[in-house]
């Protein structure tokens, strides 16, 4: 679940100077197939293109290969993925917008797996605020009613390295 910094950006550029199929667009950037499309579909757009190659995100040749089996899929250059690994140790970081929803049933499971958590230790985890946490912990966020309990374990959202680190503190 590694996708390049600015995906819509990244997504236009390879559109635009590619023969990548939006499936294999799709698949690098984290969108959905059809958010290409509709990038594609664009006529006038206020997003401009930043090129994955430039970025030493992906390279001209693993482009080259992608373009010509539809079957196979781009993935970020190793360097980068060892970059945004570090990147999240620290708790900050880029949340794919596949995930960005996600994160208000990540918050709630923290919240009642690992209740001993603070409102701010939980932020500093879930990249949020601490007025959001503290609205999903009293149950007066606007969205409440709807939130789905996910482990953000399991979605990315988190590492459990981190949360255990977390807890570790408290036991301190």
């Amino acid at each position: 679940m590694n996708y390049p910094y600015m995906p819509k950006s990244t997504a236009l550029w390879l559109i635009e100077n590619t023969a990548l199929t939006f499936e294999q667009i799709a698949d690098f950037c984290g969108l959905h197939e059809l958010e290409v499309k509709n990038i594609a579909d664009a006529e006038s757009s206020k997003i401009q293109g930043l090129n994955p190659v430039l970025n030493g995100q992906v390279t001209r040749e693993d482009i080259a290969a992608c373009e010509a089996d539809p079957e196979k899929r781009l993935t970020l250059r190793e360097e980068i993925v060892v970059a945004q690994k570090a990147q999240n140790k620290k708790g900050v970081g880029y949340t794919p917008k596949l995930h960005r929803q996600n994160r208000l049933g990540g918050i709630l499971w923290i919240l009642k797996n690992y209740p001993e958590l603070s409102d701010g230790q939980i932020a500093r985890l879930m990249r949020s605020t601490n007025p959001t946490v503290a609205s999903v912990r009293n149950k007066t966020h606007k969205s409440y009613s709807v939130i789905q309990i996910q482990s953000p374990i399991v979605l990315g959202l988190v590492s459990e390295s981190a949360l255990q680190d977390a807890m570790a503190k408290i036991k301190k």
